[in-house]
Parts: structure tokens; C-alpha cells; sequence
């Protein structure tokens, strides 16, 4: 059982505070719901108490494990299908564990592959929205804001001297 003040992740919506419980009666039944707040964009997010294990609610991680992050995040691309199809649903997989170095890998290899070739509509918005995830966590886990991480991302993606020249 989380309480306030407690920073919990919320696979596909990213991470944020516990920062309410209340009781709604929806459709005449009673329930216990977290109140989230996201630190991205300000959003509340209302979680079942009796479906987080089913959500799959977890802690934030450590700043050890964020400083982690960043090294997968400087690694090399790994393998991924030429066809963007099935290039598109393993993202969407990697992304539905709610796992912070999945969602890691997913941003590194888009943010890669949008460098190197470009991207299709579809996943310029699934990078995006993994970007968002994954700094909504990044934030809490290192408490810094959210440009800090940004700029902290953006400068691991941006291209060097010897990439303009090949």
C-alpha cells in the first residue's frame, strides 16, 4: 500500500507522487483510488487501489539505477527489424512492461534511428511519448527538473563533428 508522498510509475503514463487517496463511488460501487500527479504537464491520474499489481504500479528508481539509465541511453542501437510494422509493435511491447531500461532502449533506438534515417509519423510519436515517460521518471529519481533531463538526453542524441562529415 502506497501513501502520500510516495513516487510511484505508471507504465504508459510515466512516473509521478501519490498525492491523495480517496474513496468515488462509480457506478454504485465504492472504491479506494490513488491520486497521482504527474510532474510532466501537470496531470492527475486517478489509480485503482485494488488493480495496481494488475497496472503494474511500481517505486521509482534509485539514482543510481537513473545513472544507469544514461549509460543504456549513450550505448549503441541495438538490432531492430527493417520493417517498421513489426519495428512498431516490439517498441510498443518494450514500452507496455513499464520498464525504465525498455522504455530507455526505445527512446536510444528512435531517437538513433530519426538521426541516421528518419521516422515515420507513428513512431515520431511513440518516441515521443517514451521520451515523456522516461523523463517523468528520470526527474523524480534524480530530482532535477525537467529541462535538466531533456537537455541531459538531448545532448547524448545530438550529432558530432564526425557524423556531419561522413
Amino acid at each position: 500500500m502506497y501513501k502520500i508522498g510516495d513516487k510511484v510509475v505508471y507504465p504508459n503514463h510515466g512516473a509521478g507522487t501519490i498525492v491523495g487517496i480517496e474513496t468515488k463511488t462509480i457506478l454504485d460501487e465504492k472504491k479506494k483510488y490513488y491520486i497521482m500527479k504527474l510532474p510532466i504537464g501537470e496531470m492527475k491520474v486517478m489509480i485503482p487501489v485494488d488493480k495496481i499489481d494488475k497496472i503494474g504500479i511500481r517505486d521509482v528508481i534509485s539514482e543510481e539505477k537513473a545513472n544507469d539509465v544514461f549509460k543504456l541511453l549513450n550505448g549503441e542501437k541495438s538490432k531492430m527489424s527493417q520493417n517498421w510494422n513489426r519495428r512498431y509493435r516490439a517498441n510498443q511491447e518494450k514500452l507496455k512492461t513499464g520498464d525504465i531500461f525498455e522504455v530507455a532502449e526505445v527512446v536510444r533506438n528512435l531517437s538513433i534511428r530519426d538521426r541516421e534515417k528518419g521516422l515515420s509519423t507513428g513512431e515520431k510519436k511513440m518516441l515521443s511519448n517514451a521520451r515523456k515517460i522516461l523523463i517523468s521518471e528520470l526527474v523524480l529519481a534524480k530530482d532535477m527538473d525537467e529541462e535538466e533531463i531533456a537537455e541531459k538526453m538531448d545532448d547524448l542524441f545530438i550529432l558530432d563533428e564526425e557524423d556531419l562529415e561522413a
